[in-house]
């Protein structure tokens, strides 16, 4: 009994392994600012099964907003020193994907899905001995369409359009904090979440445009 309940696992994950399609997916280009993303998707894995599933995650340069009134709001008045300034944001992000066909493309898919962002703002103030962070971490959704073309047998060139959306987040900086609900910690002056989001460009509604290649295992 055993033994026959081993050749049947056995015959099973063969079927699994057999009948799904793996891929993973290099992505460059625009998305809010310059950008990367790394994919990979399942599909294929049951009969008669319409959707695939993609798991990524991605990396955009992004201008962080101003450096005087971030360190206005979030930290004193001082003027002193230099400003420099950085922004970028890390993004996790899972699509369910619907083929399509449209244009005549045989590899077409639109997607919906969750994201998580990760966003950065630094600041440095050369000479002014000043240099912080201004973060935030929202969850959001996006949407899009990818299509493939086949330049091989296993690699394919791949083009990505869509949008992701991200929600009001807290912003955190400097032991200040600025919640959407118009809660404060450490409130430097006056200042509310309102001018704080409009000091610090964090994520909130990302057009994508991207090129890229894919490879099938």
């Amino acid at each position: 009994m055993k033994k026959t309940w081993a050749v049947i696992g056995m015959m099973m994950i063969g079927y699994a392994c057999y009948s799904a399609d793996f891929s993973a997916t290099v992505l460059a280009g625009y998305k809010g600012g310059l950008g990367f993303k790394v994919s990979g998707t399942v599909s294929h894995f049951a009969q008669g099964f319409p959707l695939a599933f993609e798991f990524g995650v991605g990396h955009t340069r992004l201008d962080p907003g101003s450096p005087e009134l971030a360190r206005r709001i979030f930290i004193n008045e001082a003027t002193n020193g230099t400003p420099e300034k950085m922004g970028y944001m890390w993004d996790l992000r899972f699509n369910f994907l619907f083929p399509i066909h449209i244009l005549g493309i045989q590899d077409a898919s639109m997607y919906v899905g969750v994201r998580r962002s990760y966003f950065t703002a630094n600041f440095k103030y050369v000479g002014g001995n000043e240099v912080f962070d201004i973060t935030s971490d929202p969850w959001g959704w996006g949407a899009g369409v990818k299509a493939s073309f086949p330049m091989g047998r296993s690699i394919s060139f791949t083009m990505n359009a869509g949008f992701d959306h991200y929600p009001n987040a807290t912003l955190t900086g400097h032991d200040t904090y600025y919640f959407p609900d118009g809660e404060t910690v450490n409130q430097k002056e006056e200042f509310t979440y309102k001018d704080a989001d409009n000091a610090i460009n964090q994520p909130k509604f990302q057009p994508l445009l991207m090129i890229g290649l894919t490879f099938g295992f």
